[in-house]
């Protein structure tokens, strides 16, 4: 793959938009690996991780809980603050803005081949939704 763009220079709703797929991609694996194979049953599970809802509940969790580091909460805020002219469907502006920061730090770990923190903070999300 050409690198040519520095991730860590991408605006908040750039990071958002690969974050968005990844996390989908990953939720999508642990329903099948975990059995479930109908499509309406896996669309209907999925929905429960990767709403705006459940992302905006996700990092609320994880600034609660501080598991972030600094430029973790950075890149957070950058997809947070970004200007957005889409609008959820489902959810008030507080919760999708919430949301595409979740997804903007989903984003820049995978951009910036943090491999293994991305792993390590999707399966604390999948904990925490299983958990609720």
């Amino acid at each position: 793959m050409n690198r040519t763009v520095d991730p860590k220079q991408l605006n908040g709703l750039a990071l958002a938009y690969m974050g968005d797929a990844l996390y989908e991609q990953a939720i999508r694996e642990h329903l099948i690996y975990s059995g479930k194979t109908k499509p309406n049953r896996l669309h209907v599970s999925a929905t429960g991780y990767v709403s705006a809802k459940a992302q905006s509940f996700l990092i609320g969790k994880m600034i609660d809980q501080e598991i972030l580091t600094e430029e973790e909460l950075e890149y957070y805020k950058r997809g947070r603050n970004a200007k957005s002219y889409s609008k959820a469907k489902n959810a008030d502006s507080k919760t999708y803005s919430q949301s595409t920061g979740f997804e903007a730090l989903i984003g820049f770990l995978y951009l910036t081949g943090e491999a293994d923190r991305l792993q390590e903070l999707i399966s604390w999300c999948i904990e925490k939704i299983e958990e609720t």
